[in-house]
């Protein structure tokens, strides 16, 4: 079972493509047989985490796959890695703005994610979809929700893959992979390259800074 998360408008939107992609690719995902769920996250520190947790207990999914709006990047971000700290840069939905806060105290510096992001981006690509591996997923919900659902797998044993994409804003359709469709299909390719128990590619993916 596939659990696909995404967020709330926030920052004065009225519309966030990470839930919209999501609940899309999960209506895919079921048609063609898959078993998903889409589930709406708030863009609140103090609910988000608890919120993805009420959903891992509600669908006991095999791969969970968060998805977040990253404004400023022009294609979908495979994340790699999740770090034990909040400093938001703007309020969340409620007004708060915490900084140089733990999100799990006592709880490692980082997380790795567990999908295979490698063969996520190999697939992407050659779908015609821009993609890239990212090494930071930030210090905002975002990371939050990443570092609260690598904690929560590990809590529960760790058999789960999960990890987090953040998308690019759509209506840029002069470059590949930023319409709602093209988002919901890249979500669905990364969620089925999850489903298979083979080892991530070893291929170059990294950064020079």
């Amino acid at each position: 079972m596939i659990l696909l998360t995404g967020f709330e408008p926030f920052g004065g939107d009225a519309t966030n493509p990470s839930i919209d992609a999501a609940r899309l690719a999960a209506a895919a995902l079921n048609a063609s047989g898959v078993d998903a769920a889409a589930e709406q996250l708030p863009c609140v520190f103090a609910q988000a985490p608890a919120a993805l947790g009420a959903a891992i207990e509600r669908h006991g999914p095999d791969v969970v796959v968060c998805v977040g709006l990253a404004a400023g990047r022009g294609a979908v971000s495979l994340e790699r890695v999740a770090i034990n700290l909040i400093d938001a840069r703007i309020p969340d939905n409620a007004g708060e703005q915490p900084v140089d806060r733990a999100v799990e105290a006592g709880g490692p510096a980082a997380y790795f994610g567990t999908l295979p992001i490698k063969r996520a981006l190999a697939a992407l690509e050659g779908e015609g979809l821009a993609a890239e591996i990212s090494q930071t997923a930030g210090t905002y919900v975002c990371n939050q929700v990443f570092y609260a659902l690598m904690h929560a797998l590990r809590a529960r044993g760790g058999a789960a893959r999960g990890g987090f994409v953040h998308v690019p804003p759509v209506g840029h359709t002069d470059q590949p992979g930023q319409g709602l469709d093209a988002l919901s299909r890249a979500l669905q390719t990364i969620a089925l390259q999850a489903l298979d128990p083979s080892p991530d590619a070893a291929v170059p993916a990294g950064a020079e800074h």
